[in-house]
């Protein structure tokens, strides 16, 4: 399995120390702006395969060197400013970024499940599958998966269950829109209460990236195991139910934009996009949520 992460800040490192650790992935491409520190990296995970049972390959290369990737990670992303308030500001310059970086890769490995981290990622994942030419199946992004991990997170310390044992969703935008399907959580089959109390929860789990950017400016485990783990179910099939960003399918009559969704994961990419029945609240905030990325879509569209 070749695997390619294109961008190495943050983000696209850590993501790559996380990979070269979980013995599925035989070789791993980083591709970086600085190619000094790339290679640095490329060789510290190097040595560090000494202590993993089956290691792998790294590689500090191009983007030439993605040939014949079996999934490309894009965590690429013009730098982010310290004074950024909203993932969406960084749209229309990270849209021609991906309008020059995407077509080569995709060209190089047409046959490659494309996963896309960088921000803002709704908006980028509809431009990937417009600059690819890949069917949708075979582009999606990161989404509000990290999201949910926050959520089922607090919801774990509340409830003294283990959040792997929790269903419990964040949908629709990973950004300001974004909203919990607590109509459909639960844990052991029992429902998981919408309370109150809970709704402050959810405040912070929206708040939770910008608050850690606040704080040391960038995030980098949480959406680094994150990204690890689609991975994970696109290379070894595992067929979990992830919520990604996902070109939707008519879901409560959207169809036009990328936005999250439950859906099956595995060798195919998006296998199956799953349709929760989300109460009269959920469904408006989901309207609510395609309409905001349609806007992001328009104002970072580039100039024909």
């Amino acid at each position: 399995m070749k695997i390619s992460v294109v961008g190495a800040g943050k983000v696209g490192s850590t993501l790559a120390f996380a990979l070269s650790q979980r013995g599925f992935v035989s070789e791993l491409v980083l591709v970086g702006r600085n190619r000094e520190v790339t290679l640095g990296d490329a060789l510290d995970m190097a040595h560090a395969q000494s202590f993993v049972e089956v290691p792998t390959r790294m590689v500090a290369g191009t983007v030439k060197d993605t040939a014949g990737s079996d999934i490309i990670a894009v965590c690429a992303s013009i730098p982010t400013p310290p004074t950024m308030a909203d993932r969406v500001a960084q749209g229309p310059s990270n849209v021609r970024l991906m309008q020059e970086l995407l077509p080569p890769l995709a060209m190089l490995s047409p046959a490659a499940i494309f996963v896309m981290v960088s921000n803002p990622v709704d908006v980028l994942t509809h431009y990937a599958i417009e600059f690819t030419g890949f069917p949708a199946h075979r582009v999606l992004g990161s989404g509000t998966l990290i999201d949910s991990a926050r959520l089922r997170h607090e919801l774990s310390l509340e409830l003294g269950i283990h959040a792997n044992d929790l269903r419990a969703y964040i949908l629709g935008e990973h950004g300001g829109s974004q909203f919990a399907a607590m109509s459909c959580a639960s844990a052991g089959g029992e429902d998981i209460e919408d309370t109150p109390e809970r709704r402050e929860l959810i405040t912070q789990v929206v708040q939770a990236g910008l608050e850690i950017f606040k704080k040391k400016g960038h995030t980098n485990y949480g959406i680094a195991l994150s990204v690890t783990s689609i991975l994970e179910a696109i290379a070894l099939d595992t067929k979990h139910t992830l919520p990604v960003s996902v070109a939707v399918d008519g879901f409560l009559g959207v169809n036009d934009v990328c936005l999250s969704l439950p859906a099956v994961v595995g060798r195919g990419g998006i296998e199956r996009i799953l349709h929760p029945r989300l109460n009269e609240t959920e469904a408006q905030a989901f309207h609510s949520s395609a309409e905001a990325v349609r806007c992001q879509i328009e104002i970072a569209r580039p100039a024909s």
